[in-house]
């Protein structure tokens, strides 16, 4: 069974790493059926190669794809994670909603570039 969504992250990166496994400890259920799953891009760099996607762009932002080959970016990913883990379904309706939506990707690109600079000048890599 192919996951509903699978989320491509860099572990060597602290505060990525970090974050996933802090929403990885509350997708319990959801990975234990098989809806979700994490895989870390250094351990596959070539994973999205066939969507023209590098490894820094996925040291960069988060990346996902959906069981039915639509890939997410960014601040998409990060809402579609809140929709599928248990209590937080609120937070994606608030910064996911098509009014907010824009500010979010905004405020994710923002905060993703200055995370990877950081990353970059630590030797995170």
């Amino acid at each position: 069974m192919t996951p509903a969504l699978t989320i491509f992250y860099n572990t060597h990166c602290p505060v990525c790493d970090a974050g996933i496994s802090y929403q990885r400890g509350k997708m319990i259920a959801l990975l234990k059926r098989g809806l979700i799953a994490f895989q870390d891009i250094n351990l596959e760099p070539e994973a999205l190669a066939a969507h023209n996607i590098l490894l820094e762009d996925i040291r960069r932002r988060l990346h996902a794809l959906r069981d039915d080959g639509e890939l997410l970016i960014g601040a998409d990913v990060v809402v579609a994670v809140w929709r599928m883990t248990p209590g937080q379904n609120w937070i994606a309706a608030l910064l996911g909603n098509s009014m907010i939506l824009p500010f979010t990707r905004f405020g994710y690109n923002q905060f993703a570039n200055l995370l990877y600079t950081w990353n970059r000048w630590m030797g995170h890599w």
